[in-house]
Formats: structure tokens, sequence, C-alpha cells
């Protein structure tokens, strides 16, 4: 009878523990969250709804409802023989546990976050709504045709490269004549200096030719 009284008398410090836990708990599971980006954006640039928020947010409702059900109240009930001879140890063995469950949890939501690269893509997402809004005409829908569909995403790539082909072979032509008429004119350069050379050997020639002549006749061969 004495080991009952005891264990009722043990009960309501428990449950106020537990109470107690679940504050801790609750508000360090508050501190959680993915680091935003911190650079700073006008109004207008900013999207109406971050994605990225709303993931904290979600993330850390999740954490805070998993701690919530982790409380001393069902630890102590769990390990009631601990509890029951060993209050305090209990308690700050539950502490610990809360602190390593949310420390883990944490770690693999950035893990999750880092390896999907996750905050990029949201705030990807984001600038892509924003800029939908000035569309006009209606986003792309699958007509449920399969050879439609795959007629209106392939068409436009090839009509895209058919062109980018014609502007690169235009652009090789232009070169192609620049550079024949930079050899063309090479040509008439070259043209141009053997006709000067020829020249200059003829009228070598005839120099030779004319001093050959002088020298005969101031020398003549019947002389000797």
């Amino acid at each position: 009878m004495a080991d009952v009284a005891d264990c009722r008398s043990v009960e309501p410090s428990l449950t106020d523990s537990g109470q107690t836990s679940e504050n801790a708990s609750s508000n360090m599971s508050g501190q959680t969250g993915v680091p935003e980006n911190a650079s700073v954006k006008s109004a207008k640039c900013e999207p109406r709804r971050s994605r990225l928020k709303v993931f904290n947010k979600v993330m850390e409702k999740s954490l805070q409802r998993l701690i919530a059900d982790a409380s001393f109240n069902r630890f102590a009930h769990s390990f009631h023989p601990l509890c029951k001879q060993n209050p305090q140890m209990a308690e700050v063995i539950h502490k610990q546990f809360i602190s390593d469950l949310q420390k883990a949890i944490q770690e693999d939501i950035n893990r999750v976050i880092e390896e999907g690269d996750l905050q990029v893509k949201l705030e990807e997402l984001d600038r892509l709504e924003e800029q939908a809004k000035d569309t006009p005409g209606p986003a792309w829908r699958p007509s449920g045709v399969p050879e439609q569909d795959v007629c209106s995403v392939l068409i436009p790539y090839h009509q895209g490269q058919e062109e980018y082909v014609r502007r690169e072979l235009r652009k090789l032509q232009k070169e192609n004549a620049a550079l024949a008429q930079r050899v063309q004119s090479g040509r008439d350069t070259i043209a141009h200096t053997e006709q000067r050379i020829a020249a200059a050997v003829e009228e070598w020639k005839a120099s030779v030719a004319d001093l050959e002549s002088f020298v005969s006749s101031l020398c003549p061969s019947d002389d000797f």
C-alpha cells in the first residue's frame, strides 16, 4: 500500500514536468527552419507567396507535432518503473532524447534541402510564377494525343535548330567571302609584284646588252 501511495504522489510531479518539457520542446522547435535567402529585393520583384517560407512553416509545424507526441507523459507511461524509481533522472533522459531527436530530424531536413537544392528551386518557382502573371495566353496543356503533344514540342525545337544552322551558315558564307576577297587581293598584289620584277629584269638585261655593245665597240675583236 505504501508503494501505491508513493507512485500516486510521483505521478502529478511527472505530469507537471511533462508539461514543462513540452513547453521547452515547443520553444526549441520554433527555432528550426531553413535559412532563407538574405538578399534584399524590391517589393515588386518579391513573389506574392514565397514557397520557401511555406516550406519552413510546414517543417516547423510538423516538428512541433512530433515533439508534442513524444511528451513526457508518454515517456513516463512507457518507462513507468524508471520514472517511479528515479523521476528526476527520467526527466533528464527525456529532455536529452527530445534534443537528440530534434537535432537528428533537422539534420535530415537540411540534408534533403542541400542534396535536392530546394532553396534555389523554390525561389526559381516563385520567379517563374511571377513571370507567368504577365503572360497573356493560357499555359500549355497536353491534348491527350501523344503524337500531337510530341510534335508540338519537337517541331518548334527542330525549327529553332534549323534557323540556328541557317544563321551559322550565313555567317560562315560571309566569312568565306571575306577570306576569298583577301586571298584575291593577295594574289593581285603578287601578280603586280611579279610584273614589276619581270620589268626590272628586262631593264637589267637591256642594260647589260647595252654595256656589252659599248664594250665591244671600244675593243673590237679584229684588233686582237
